[in-house]
């Protein structure tokens, strides 16, 4: 029998699309009964563990809550320290409403944003939580979906082929005219208009606040980003209609689909991690609907302040209210 083959150009598969699809259709009812974890935290680290190591197969879900457990908070000291200067013009208060702000001029925006993309993207993670993360998985099969825009996992060494970043890198800029479909790195442009601002470098090769002297809260002219065209450039960030999913997404979400595809059926710990209440369809809601949809499945929550489950797939669930951090260093203890 002739092996039977796609045609060059039939559509990719969008795992993205279609595991909000499931999580939309799932969540209206499952949402309605809502059920938090009683037991006590050490008791549900050990039934995590052991389901760790019961699973054929482990779909890891990110969203904010990780990142902040490893270092990269966007407000208080770390906040204070590289953006004092901003948070006393403008009464910003942290790096994610800062992002919204309505800067007077671009020199000033992208001024914040070399800042801000420089300190959560490219700087080295104040606490070690994603290698924490690998150790429990490597060697399994294993994927991940996150919003995060960090670049943190692949960092940490996670196999890129097994990564999916939904909502963009930090590290990408793109044209502000989606239309032209391209992305491309950022770094060196960050580094140079970090120093523009006159941050310095220490011994370690991290830019650093000057020790005199205020740093400057606008770009020459000449540093605004643009496409090799001329025309302005965006980050690569889902915000809005004109996000650029490009080739590198496309393949991440077909990826996604392919192991979603696969293990169907099988014993899949579906694990979420910091995964909050802002964008609930992309990651929380889809794992409930695969957990109620696979009598083998597990499903795990490990949030503080956000640990619940709806009572359909609560007798295969378990939720943890602590510390991202404190669980998996208690796991691979």
């Amino acid at each position: 029998m002739k092996k039977r083959f796609a045609p060059a150009d039939a559509p990719r598969a969008d795992g993205w699309r279609a595991s909000i699809a499931l999580g939309l259709r799932a969540a209206s009812a499952m949402g309605r009964s809502l059920a938090r974890e009683t037991r006590p935290a050490a008791e549900e680290t050990d039934r995590l563990r052991e389901a760790l190591c019961r699973a054929d197969a482990i779909l890891i879900g990110a969203g904010a809550g990780l990142s902040a457990a490893a270092g990269f908070t966007y407000g208080g000291t770390r906040f204070r320290r590289y953006f004092s200067d901003f948070a006393d013009r403008f009464g910003i208060r942290d790096m994610y409403s800062g992002g919204f702000y309505p800067f007077p001029d671009e020199e000033t925006r992208w001024a914040w944003w070399a800042r801000a993309i420089y300190y959560n993207r490219f700087v080295p993670a104040p606490k070690p939580v994603h290698e924490a993360l690998l150790a429990l998985v490597k060697g399994k099969d294993y994927f991940v979906i996150t919003t995060n825009v960090d670049h943190l996992f692949q960092r940490a060494g996670f196999d890129r082929s097994r990564l999916f970043y939904t909502q963009g890198d930090y590290g990408l800029f793109q044209s502000a005219d989606p239309s032209a479909c391209r992305t491309w790195d950022n770094e060196c442009w960050v580094y140079e208009a970090m120093a523009a601002q006159g941050f310095v470098r220490d011994e370690d090769g991290l830019f650093q606040p000057p020790a005199s002297g205020a740093p400057a809260m606008r770009l020459p002219s000449s540093l605004l980003p643009a496409c090799p065209d001329g025309t302005p450039a965006a980050l690569n960030l889902r915000v809005d209609d004109t996000f650029v999913e490009d080739e590198g997404w496309r393949k991440a979400s077909a990826a996604y689909a392919r192991f979603l595809r696969r293990t169907s059926g099988r014993s899949v710990l579906y694990l979420e991690l910091g995964v909050g209440s802002n964008t609930p369809v992309i990651i929380k809601y889809p794992f409930w609907a695969l957990t109620l949809a696979q009598p083998r499945a597990v499903y795990a929550c490990v949030n503080r302040g956000e640990a619940y489950v709806p009572q359909a797939i609560a007798a295969r669930s378990l939720c943890i209210d602590s510390d991202i951090a404190d669980v998996l260093a208690e796991l691979g203890a």
